[in-house]
């Protein structure tokens, strides 16, 4: 097997606060994820799902281990991970043009040539129009591509996404939960993906981590027996009726 473009050894990591007893979140924590998969994590809420994404982006440094991207320990992650999370924060004084540019502009890119390059990936991210408008009037579905786009354009080729679906209504978040398929396949990234919904992480992902309650010392392990293509149909497969059960079994046993 290839050797993971994301790696955790022993990670420790708690939080710390002046006058209180730190609070242990990951402990002695092993990850590997490889090139090109699309890994969903789900687990309780305040399991340490948000915070395991702060750790790889950089956002915060681990207590005791290291964190490996493409193949090397970096103790300097920020600007290095595409991160999408689960509000879009795009800038409402801001247009898409220049909200999607924004990793660009970071980068030293001129203006010109960000917007330049921009535009010509609006067709087929479904913005095409909408360039000139602002954040304000656009569709949730529509802010939440503006995001990926951005994201897309940072360069990385890991990309974190933290619920980006989780506001839509059921028939958007189903659109773009394979309009989200297709750009996964068309430019070969590898994704981590939070959810809290199972249904949504069996149809997206080929590996599913089920977070424990804190401190998190290892993730159940799950492999999607699904075949790519997939519709939203193969869902209803019995052995996906299994999985399914599974998964929420482990979630319920992590809440006690």
């Amino acid at each position: 097997m290839l050797n993971p473009v994301l790696r955790f050894d022993q990670v420790h990591f708690e939080y710390r606060e002046k006058g209180k007893p730190a609070v242990p979140v990951l402990q002695g924590l092993n990850l590997a994820i490889h090139d090109g998969e699309f890994v969903s994590v789900i687990g309780p809420s305040g399991s340490g799902k948000t915070t395991l994404f702060r750790l790889i982006t950089g956002l915060e440094q681990p207590n005791v281990g290291s964190i490996h991207l493409n193949g090397k320990k970096q103790d300097q992650r920020l600007g290095q991970v595409g991160y999408m999370p689960q509000q879009d924060l795009l800038m409402p004084w801001r247009t898409v043009l220049d909200n999607a540019a924004l990793p660009l502009e970071l980068k030293g890119v001129s203006k010109e040539n960000a917007h330049r390059q921009v535009s010509e990936l609006l067709v087929e991210f479904g913005l095409a129009g909408v360039g000139g408008r602002y954040p304000s009037d656009l569709s949730g579905g529509m802010r939440q591509r503006v995001s990926f786009l951005r994201s897309i354009l940072s360069g990385s080729s890991i990309l974190l996404l933290d619920e980006p679906f989780s506001a839509l209504d059921a028939i958007t978040r189903l659109t773009m939960q394979e309009w989200l398929l297709e750009q996964w396949k068309k430019w070969k990234k590898t994704i981590l993906f939070i959810t809290h919904d199972v249904d949504e992480a069996m149809f997206l992902s080929d590996r599913i981590l089920v977070f424990s309650d804190r401190p998190v010392q290892a993730m159940q392990e799950w492999t999607v027996p699904l075949s790519r293509p997939r519709t939203i149909r193969d869902l209803s497969q019995e052995k996906i009726l299994l999985l399914k059960e599974q998964l929420i079994d482990q979630l319920r046993v992590n809440r006690v």
